[in-house]
């Protein structure tokens, strides 16, 4: 049989236990999970191979818990809901979700779509799920950062920002990359969006003197987050050479 890890997040109890047999018969390893926030600790825990996830969850809602999942890892994530509208499918397919799937749905048409995601993304090894270089943590699952140990709180799309940094650490991102990956959008009227919120991580995180700030501009591009680790090697940006502006 194959140990092939899918976790199921439903809160229908009786659709749960029928995704479970159906599942379990095309010889995957099914975990359970009847809310959003277990879900995420099963995630967490699990390190499953795909998730099947429900949008309307008690809780953490589903959109929460695909945004969690994606900022942390590219494990396949097949969308079930009761909802036929076009804005949601686009919203789900926009937010990380690979695919969708509208309940009533067959039992050969679930089987044959996550059998498609299972060809299209093999299972793999995962990032890790907390970023931690002596200065900053960010754990990506439970979306919290402390700096120097100490916890700050950050808006969704703060820690969105920061979480793309860090998991880029010395490299310099543009405006439009920052966007797409941040806030799933690319753009050329989103710089000052950008910008903002670059301003606002600074004050949060403690980093307002900008000679100083890890959290740097890179002149006429965008920003990049230098990690302790290039700062003792003494590598520097071409923002810290040239002034930063931002």
């Amino acid at each position: 049989m194959s140990t092939t890890r899918i976790l199921v997040v439903e809160d229908d109890a009786d659709i749960r236990r029928s995704l479970q047999i159906i599942l379990g018969r095309a010889g995957y390893e099914i975990t359970m999970a009847a809310d959003g926030s277990d879900g995420l600790r099963q995630f967490q825990q699990q390190r499953p191979h795909m998730v099947v996830l429900d949008i309307s969850l008690p809780i953490v809602d589903g959109w929460s818990v695909l945004e969690r999942v994606r900022s942390v890892s590219a494990t396949p994530v097949l969308l079930l809901t009761a909802r036929g509208l076009e804005s949601d499918k686009v919203r789900g397919l926009l937010s990380g979700a690979d695919d969708y799937l509208t309940k009533p749905y067959s039992n050969d048409e679930l089987v044959a779509r996550v059998g498609a995601l299972f060809r299209r993304s093999p299972p793999a090894d995962e990032a890790p799920a907390i970023y931690d270089d002596g200065r900053v943590r960010v754990d990506f699952i439970n979306q919290t950062c402390e700096v120097a140990g100490t916890s700050v709180r950050l808006t969704p799309t703060e820690f969105r920002l920061l979480a793309t940094f860090v998991r880029h650490c010395d490299v310099a991102l543009s405006r439009e990359r920052l966007l797409e990956l941040s806030w799933h959008e690319s753009s050329a009227d989103g710089s000052g969006r950008v910008k903002f919120t670059v301003l606002s991580l600074r004050r949060k995180l403690g980093w307002n003197d900008l000679e100083a700030s890890p959290l740097e501009a890179v002149r006429g591009f965008g920003y990049r987050y230098r990690s302790p680790r290039s700062e003792e090697a003494g590598v520097l940006g071409p923002a810290a050479a040239a002034g930063q502006a931002d």
